[in-house]
């Protein structure tokens, strides 16, 4: 199964002469991934699909083009993603892997668009991705794009996980537990095996460790809990995801308007205004 979504059109399945005329202005959505370990029980494309399936929603509700999805990312570490010492991960180094974006993103906004959003699924990718970003930026390739770009995880608000995941141990250890084999129970059930590991000992955040013993970081490379993965839960998640990001791309929230469209500050003043109390314009 696809992210993409009727509505949600391929931006190459464009030829070379509709393409600058049909995006003039228009929104494109990238989803970069990872092919990656992620225990027993889900498959290596999760960063992917989840990546993917992001994208296809973000790309229909706001009637945007989206890309194919970029499947290698960075090495997988211990303390957020199990490392390697699990078979299946498909990695490029870190500096290769930013000078892979920035001359795929400096390519890429040479199209008219007004903006790009480009949704990241895999943990170790986002300091490549901002880095590579400011390259681009510096450059004076972005003085006339908005551009949005985050991991999935980042748009979720904290009393989304108050309330739906207790004990929530941090996005860094999420890796293969409740809320990835949630996502995918949703999305592909097909590819989720039975096996439910639970990993008591969450690894903590930014810390390095060599030599790394796997047994005690990771359960089969899973860093935290399955316990309470479902697909309803999933459903949730993916629509919480869907909603905070078009919201923060309609509003242009932290955008300095003046250098994209001066517009933009007149339209999401007055979104914000027709906007019923506690919820998101559709």
């Amino acid at each position: 199964m696809s992210g993409r979504q009727p509505g949600a059109p391929l931006l190459t399945d464009l030829t070379s002469a509709q393409v600058a005329d049909t995006v003039r202005g228009r929104t494109v959505v990238w989803p970069i991934g990872a092919i990656e370990q992620h225990g027993p029980h889900l498959p290596l494309s999760v960063d992917l699909i989840l990546a993917e399936a992001f994208a296809g929603e973000i790309a229909r509700e706001l009637d945007a083009f989206v890309l194919p999805a970029q499947a290698i990312g960075a090495r997988s570490l211990p303390q957020s993603g199990g490392g390697l010492h699990f078979p299946g991960t498909v990695y490029m180094a870190g500096d290769t892997l930013v000078r892979f974006l920035r001359e795929t993103l400096t390519a890429l906004v040479a199209l008219p668009m007004a903006r790009l959003i480009v949704v990241n699924g895999h943990y170790e990718n986002e300091p490549f991705l901002f880095e590579a970003l400011d390259q681009v930026r510096e450059r004076g390739l972005l003085d006339s794009t908005e551009v949005f770009a985050f991991s999935w995880w980042s748009l979720v608000r904290d009393t989304w996980t108050d309330a739906e995941i207790p004990e929530f141990p941090g996005w860094h250890a999420e890796h293969a537990g409740v809320t990835e084999t949630s996502l995918m129970l949703h999305l592909r059930p097909d590819l989720v095996t039975d096996e439910r590991p639970d990993h008591d000992n969450p690894p903590r955040a930014g810390v390095y460790l060599h030599p790394v013993d796997v047994a005690q970081t990771t359960h089969r490379g899973v860093l935290s809990s399955t316990t309470g993965a479902d697909a309803g839960l999933g459903e949730k998640l993916l629509r919480h995801v869907v909603d905070e990001t078009t919201a923060m791309v309609r509003e242009g929230s932290g955008l300095l308007f003046a250098q994209t469209r001066p517009d933009r500050r007149a339209d999401a003043q007055h979104r914000t205004a027709a906007r019923p109390e506690g919820g998101h314009q559709p």
